[in-house]
């Protein structure tokens, strides 16, 4: 078996890992296939933790330019995440993984409220937990919930799975030909140089307890394997 560089990890899932290349919504056989990413981790001996987004279902920012209260929008936004995470939690039950969803907002019906004794209790049992609704607090984004959940549950590496984007660049590869790729970055340079990694909250909350980030590309070919095996795919940030 493969040496894992990281025995525990929190991977951040955003709305489009879930949409695939639909314009909208859930794409199943591309669920699917994260999911089986994630088994093999597991496989592997890591222990794994899932923060989800909901862009490919509802954004708050967005509804807030079109006139919807923000608090209003974020909460809106918070119960898009769990619908992604009932998608996670099936596709992995169908692959034979023991699951628990976790949810910053109460819907017992669906979720256990996220609690972390609990959480990394779950994890310590080979259990994949996922991390729906947020912080459960508005004005905050699920990129910052994946760092205060990977600081939470003390996770060895924050892994930033990005869709058809193979690291951090200077600017946004799809548009500038000239966009210079980034191997290693410190947080700082990352902060200073503006360059959407993730949110600015959620990068100093990383930057104030050394956690380090790998930004990849989901759709690249093993990519989780390859980043948990510490191979050089994407970009490294830490604080060195």
């Amino acid at each position: 078996m493969t040496a894992v560089k990281y025995k525990r990890v929190l991977l951040k899932l955003s709305g489009e890992a879930f949409k695939g290349m639909t314009a909208y919504g859930i794409h199943a056989p591309t669920v699917a296939g994260v999911a089986g990413q994630i088994k093999r981790m597991v496989d592997m001996g890591v222990e794994v933790a899932v923060v989800v987004g909901a862009g490919n279902i509802w954004r708050g920012a967005t509804a807030e330019k079109e006139g919807i209260d923000r608090v209003t929008a974020d909460y809106a936004g918070m119960l898009a995440t769990i619908i992604n995470a009932l998608s996670l939690q099936d596709s992995l039950e169908k692959l034979g993984m023991v699951t628990r969803t976790q949810s910053a907002i109460v819907v017992e019906q669906v979720a256990e409220p996220y609690l972390r004794r609990r959480a990394v209790r779950h994890l310590e049992k080979k259990r994949v937990v996922i991390l729906a609704g947020g912080t459960g607090n508005p004005y905050m984004s699920t990129d910052t919930a994946a760092a205060l959940r990977a600081i939470e549950v003390e996770a060895d590496v924050l892994l930033m799975a990005k869709h058809n984007v193979d690291g951090v660049y200077s600017a946004d590869p799809h548009k500038d030909p000239n966009a210079k790729k980034f191997g290693h970055l410190t947080y700082l340079e990352a902060l200073n140089k503006r360059l959407e990694v993730m949110d600015p909250t959620a990068l100093s909350l990383c930057l104030e307890n050394k956690l380090p980030i790998v930004v990849f590309d989901l759709q690249a070919e093993r990519s989780i394997e390859r980043v948990i095996t510490g191979e050089p795919i994407g970009t490294l940030i830490t604080s060195e």
